[in-house]
């Protein structure tokens, strides 16, 4: 059953925020997500907390600074996602900025699928025989739970700095330096910052140690912020807490993104994806250009990506966008006979009656491909309102490994449920990570079935109904006068994404004429009805992946989007849910 109900604002703070001189609409919205004093609305850079509260962030800037002075060589070890590969891209670029031109700096990505994830002592040993065989390895967006990779990078004579976002385990990996938000004892005020953000940090940390050492001055030193553009891509892909200083960040790389001014490799991307730089918007981070990146890590290998975010040249970079895109494509074919695949079994549950009694869902068939596991995941959690796990075999289809994603729930802990699991069930699960609304983990192919029993009970201990219930979460009506092409505009342009919801607004309409685009998705004309009164023109709506008609008249919770064809701005609602009580 589904839940519909308006997200509650105070009308004082939205008259307060109006005064300020918000949009009306924005005034509204905002009050909603928790804005209730005006200074709170700027997301100038001013604005960033600073990185002294980010624990050893500050020691850790001073270590990098020595290592650039004595030249030593680095080595950046990166995550397989958007997030690893923006901040491999922000480490690489920013260390050459202050100062690393002439230091010997590389990288290097795991192979998802024969090393799996993090620092690994088989990551590490690849590590030492590069040329120069690295003195310093810099993880980003891994490495909290590295305690084997770090104790055999200090067996091979290297030592290892750890800059991550995740969930520390019950213990800390020995390394030489740690920042992260989420470790004990940091007092950071947000623990939202993504792998890229927390680079960021870091190098922000080292600008001002070099600042004081003399090698500039603030007039000269280098703009680490024209990186900005690289942590609103990683912080946006991450689906990581929209809290103020994230949206700091992202509205910083939105405005260098929509001025002209990033990176070659992210315009390529926007190409690739068809999609127009000057109107950018996290919804376009988020579903068109974090997917392309995405893609090589899922089913080739990120160094694809993090070489189009070094690139300085049109020409490779386009090129390597257009084979992001082309892998892109195959990734959507995988992943739509997987889910296919993963509907038909449900399916069959719900005929023997088990599967309005299960809490989650678990998953796995010989066929699938381990890159693709968390979109599905993500697909499944999204279709039946359950936390999902999709295994797939970590080593092709004879392998004794099973390698999962989980997707979950507001209100389900999902890293956390799986330390339950390991605690009640030791080796169980051989390796496990993540945080609430996403994880990783290992289980043997022959505790499938124990596995799913133990997550299950698990499962239906934190979860209740209320949990389970599909709630839709609206921000009321809009006015028949507020469905214009200006009104899209002006929500596009804000910073929207997880913890601030983009705005889905509620309301009765007609319904006119239906038909079916690619035979999957539901296009029908639309006339709002607003006080009793019928709009003047029916909007074109369109509800992707439903094909069932609707009736003659329908309560809608929709998105309203500005449509750019041959020229014209015309309205859009993007349909995301029927109320049918």
């Amino acid at each position: 059953m589904s839940v519909f109900s308006k997200r509650p604002f105070s009308e004082r703070t939205s008259s307060w925020l109006q005064q300020s001189g918000l949009h009306p609409l924005l005034a509204r919205l905002y009050a909603a997500r928790g804005i209730d004093k005006p200074d709170e609305l700027s997301l100038d850079l001013k604005q960033l907390l600073s990185p002294v509260e980010l624990k050893n962030c500050i020691s850790t800037a001073t270590l990098l600074a020595d290592i650039l002075e004595r030249k030593e060589p680095m080595l950046v070890v990166a995550d397989y996602d958007c997030d690893g590969a923006t901040a491999c891209a922000v480490a690489l670029r920013g260390l050459k900025m202050l100062g690393g031109a002439d230091t010997p700096i590389q990288f290097l990505v795991p192979n998802r699928f024969t090393m799996g994830y993090g620092l690994t002592p088989e990551v590490v040993d690849l590590a030492a025989q590069q040329n120069p065989k690295p003195k310093y390895l810099i993880t980003v967006d891994n490495g909290i739970a590295s305690e084997a990779g770090v104790d055999r990078a200090r067996e091979l004579g290297m030592e290892v700095i750890v800059t991550d976002h995740h969930l520390p385990g019950d213990r800390l990996p020995q390394a030489t330096a740690i920042v992260n938000p989420n470790q004990p004892g940091c007092t950071f005020p947000s623990k939202a910052l993504a792998g890229v953000g927390v680079m960021f940090y870091l190098l922000v940390a080292l600008r001002a140690e070099l600042r004081k050492r003399g090698k500039f001055t603030a007039e000269t030193q280098p703009k680490i912020e024209n990186l900005l553009d690289l942590v609103a891509l990683g912080t946006v892909a991450d689906v990581a807490q929209l809290d103020r200083n994230n949206r700091i960040l992202v509205s910083n790389g939105l405005k260098r993104i929509r001025a002209g001014v990033s990176q070659a490799g992210i315009q390529a991307l926007f190409q690739a994806a068809v999609r127009d730089p000057r109107k950018a918007n996290t919804f376009d981070l988020g579903f068109a250009i974090g997917p392309r990146l995405n893609a090589a890590g899922r089913l080739a290998d990120m160094t694809l990506g993090i070489r189009l975010l070094l690139s300085d040249k049109t020409d490779e970079a386009t090129e390597l966008a257009y084979e992001l895109d082309r892998i892109n494509r195959e990734r959507r074919v995988i992943e739509g006979g997987m889910q296919e695949a993963a509907l038909a079994h449900l399916a069959e549950d719900q005929l023997a009656g088990t599967m309005a009694d299960r809490s989650s869902i678990c998953l796995w068939n010989p066929e699938w491909h381990q890159g693709v596991v968390g979109i599905v995941a993500s697909r499944l959690k999204e279709r039946f309102n359950r936390p999902a796990i999709v295994f797939a075999p970590a080593d092709g289809a004879s392998g004794e490994e099973l390698r999962g994603s989980g997707r979950s729930l507001t209100g389900f802990h999902l890293r956390d449920a799986l330390d339950i699991v390991s605690k009640r069930e030791p080796g169980l699960i051989l390796k496990f990570g993540g945080h609430a609304m996403a994880a990783g983990l290992s289980i043997r192919k022959a505790d499938f079935e124990k596995f799913d029993v133990v997550f299950q009970q698990v499962a239906n201990e934190l979860l209740n109904d209320e949990l389970l219930e599909r709630r839709h979460i609206h921000d009321g009506s809009l006015d028949l006068s507020e469905f214009t092409p200006e009104t899209g505009d002006l929500l596009a342009e804000e910073i929207w994404g997880q913890g601030f919801p983009q705005p889905i607004f509620y309301g009765e309409f007609e319904v006119g004429q239906q038909s079916l685009m690619k035979e999957k998705h539901l296009r029908l004309q639309l006339r709002p009805i607003g006080d009793g009164q019928l709009a003047s023109k029916p909007f074109t709506g369109v509800w992707f992946n439903r094909t069932q008609p609707l009736p003659a008249k329908a309560k809608l919770a929709y998105r309203l989007v500005t449509d750019r064809f041959q020229g014209q701005a015309r309205v859009q609602l993007m349909i995301e849910a029927h109320d049918e009580g």
